[in-house]
């Protein structure tokens, strides 16, 4: 019977030392930990290293802790599939930000119900991020601003074909970089 740890930190930015991510992780951990298990990636990503490691390592009997829920999955169903590998294999579940262990029934519905509720979480911040886009899109905010053809940029081009100044300047006087200069002068037919 071993007790093993799982920490997660998203990027590698957040593992250093001096970041703390990890570090207050395990600080967080019980003192009798056996093995330790770590990965820097995100937790909508389902492969990660050290996850795979974890599980492969794990027996019956065996108690796994970690941070919070976020640290092991951020969907219900990674996060259902998990427990169900954990409950096969005899192995017990302890979340000690949420103080929830899955030896019990109860423990394992208080689960699911915080899975459910983050990948709600997900698809609402998801949903946000569409219709602000979308909003942002249709108010032409999206991309970069599209050159115009304006006085200034008529006059240096004037200028320029006259050769009383040298493209260069063109580009000065109609504030415009080359390629943008010169893709308006095309368009313009000049």
């Amino acid at each position: 019977m071993a007790n093993v740890a799982y920490l997660r930190v998203s990027t590698k930015h957040q593992g250093r030392k001096e970041n703390g991510g990890l570090v207050r992780q395990e600080f967080a951990m019980p003192a009798d930990i056996d093995k330790t298990f770590t990965d820097e990636t995100s937790a909508k990503n389902t492969e990660r290293p050290g996850l795979k490691k974890m599980m492969e390592y794990v027996r019956e009997g065996d108690v796994v802790y970690f941070e919070s829920f976020s640290r092991i999955s951020r969907s219900l169903h990674d996060l259902l599939n998990i427990l169900d590998t954990f409950e096969k294999k005899g192995v017990a579940f302890v979340s000690l930000k949420e103080n929830i262990s899955t030896q019990g029934a109860t423990g394992k519905l208080i689960v699911s119900v915080l899975g459910a509720i983050n990948a709600y979480e997900r698809e609402i911040n998801e949903e946000r991020r569409e219709f602000s886009y979308r909003k942002a899109y249709e108010a032409g905010k999206v991309g970069r601003p599209k050159a115009e053809a304006n006085k200034a940029f008529y006059d240096a081009v004037k200028q320029w074909r006259a050769g009383e100044i040298k493209a260069v300047e063109a580009m000065e006087r109609a504030n415009m970089p080359k390629a943008t200069f010169y893709k308006m002068v095309k368009r313009e037919n000049l």
